[in-house]
């Protein structure tokens, strides 16, 4: 029988026989294995053309402080590159491993007594689990059957929505005030019977500034909303910054409301992609994020977090890289981290023309032109000819850099170029392309 639409073969609306035009460009698995030699020599020609995240050419997605930390958070991957996190019994020690750092973690972020948490993939896997724990909550409390809806300012992650997406949640967005951060008014008339938790940010991408979060928990507390802090940025460099005498405003459970925090341990942290911690107030509000299925010959399945089979090696490096590194190591990476965004603010400022969007809080420096002799789009495309790759902000249109350890070594060397890229557009009076892709 035909199941396809019979309306020209179509699915979503790609023709079958478009599809099958393009099936001459498939990549097939080879009839003959390859030697690992020849396999290897393939992979280094391929990221030939990738930027050197070791030279400090990228201002997003690596964070990198030299070969030793690297081989710490390679070799302890690679102790448990075969070990499923889903069979805790069958590996204990893994088990062990993903509870001291969450314990880990809640005294980071000076969480009471009775708090819990679990580690998970990654921020976008954090935020999931955080509005699905809220979403079951709130379910469980109301007395009607209402769609959900959470409320957030227009520079939270896009993870939000995209976890909305999935759970069936209505997203409303507010506007920031003039200092960037949430305008608590509209925050406040945003709430209402619906609203199962607000969103603050410490800090937010966009801009890095700290949502006000001690005004926001007081806020949840009168409204009896979930309150959800998102500081996966910046949740493992902010405390020692801190430690370092700089002024962080007041973001984790020392606030009075906040339910949930997620921070990335894959960003400051250090440890090999795949590390995150989703945390919270109460050890009872993970029973809301737990899934549970007996309907089948296996038995019980139970998870605690979104996937079933998970890299144990994510799991080692974590608790690996908090051992090596200490309180006194991660304080060490946060003054390199904070020099080098001082030192960058100080050369761009120095160029004629150019400004630093004030203010940014932690690690994370925004700057465009304030004049109309150059074309900040232009600047971006001349440093990427440089071998610069560069992040854009659209509102306004700027030039983003989220500072981390391994850009210490070269700032020097990125203002040069920076200076070289905006003499160039001044001279040629070109106009860049807007680029307002986030990733």
């Amino acid at each position: 029988m035909n199941i396809l639409p019979d309306a020209e073969n179509e699915i979503g609306g790609l023709k079958m026989d478009d599809s099958a035009a393009h099936a001459s460009d498939r990549v097939a698995i080879p009839q003959q294995g390859r030697s690992w030699c020849d396999v290897r020599a393939d992979l280094v020609r391929r990221k030939a053309a990738d930027y050197d995240w070791r030279a400090g050419r990228l201002p997003l997605y690596v964070y990198h402080d030299g070969d030793e930390l690297l081989s710490v958070t390679r070799d302890a991957y690679d102790l448990y590159f075969s070990e499923n996190a889903l069979g805790g019994r069958a590996f204990p020690s893994l088990a062990g491993m993903e509870r001291e750092i969450v314990q880990m973690s809640l005294g980071l972020f000076h969480a009471p007594e009775g708090a819990d948490g679990s580690f998970t993939t990654g921020g976008t896997e954090s935020i999931f689990l955080a509005l699905k724990t809220a979403r079951d909550f709130f379910r469980a409390r109301s007395a009607q059957e209402v769609k959900p809806k959470v409320v957030m300012p227009v520079t939270a992650h896009p993870a939000f929505d995209k976890a909305a997406h999935y759970l069936g949640i209505d997203v409303v967005r507010v506007r920031v005030a003039s200092d960037l951060r949430v305008d608590l008014s509209d925050m406040n008339a945003a709430v209402d019977g619906r609203t199962m938790m607000i969103v603050g940010s410490a800090p937010c991408y966009p801009y890095g500034v700290y949502d006000s979060i001690a005004q926001l928990g007081e806020l949840a507390q009168s409204r009896r909303v979930w309150l959800h802090v998102d500081a996966c940025l910046g949740g493992f460099l902010a405390p020692f910054v801190r430690e370092e005498g700089y002024s962080i405003p007041e973001f984790d459970f020392t606030v009075p409301g906040v339910a949930s925090l997620s921070a990335d341990l894959h960003k400051h942290g250090f440890a090999a992609r795949g590390a995150s911690v989703i945390l919270y107030r109460l050890s009872s509000y993970k029973a809301y994020q737990t899934f549970e299925f007996n309907e089948w010959p296996r038995g019980t399945y139970c998870t605690e977090t979104f996937p079933g089979s998970r890299p144990g090696g994510a799991i080692a490096s974590a608790w690996a890289v908090l051992q090596y590194l200490g309180r006194e190591g991660y304080r060490r990476l946060a003054r390199k981290t904070m020099s080098a965004k001082e030192r960058l603010v100080r050369g761009i400022e120095a160029i004629p023309g150019m400004e630093v969007l004030s203010p940014s809080d932690l690690s994370i420096l925004v700057y465009r032109s304030r004049t109309k002799e150059f074309d900040i789009d232009a600047v971006a495309e001349e440093l990427t000819q440089k071998g610069w790759f560069v992040g854009r902000t659209s509102q306004p249109r700027a030039i983003h850099f989220a500072v981390n350890a391994v850009h210490a070594p070269v700032v020097e060397e990125y203002l040069r170029d920076l200076k070289d890229a905006v003499r160039v557009v001044r001279r040629s009076g070109r106009v860049g392309h807007q680029d307002d892709r986030t990733y």
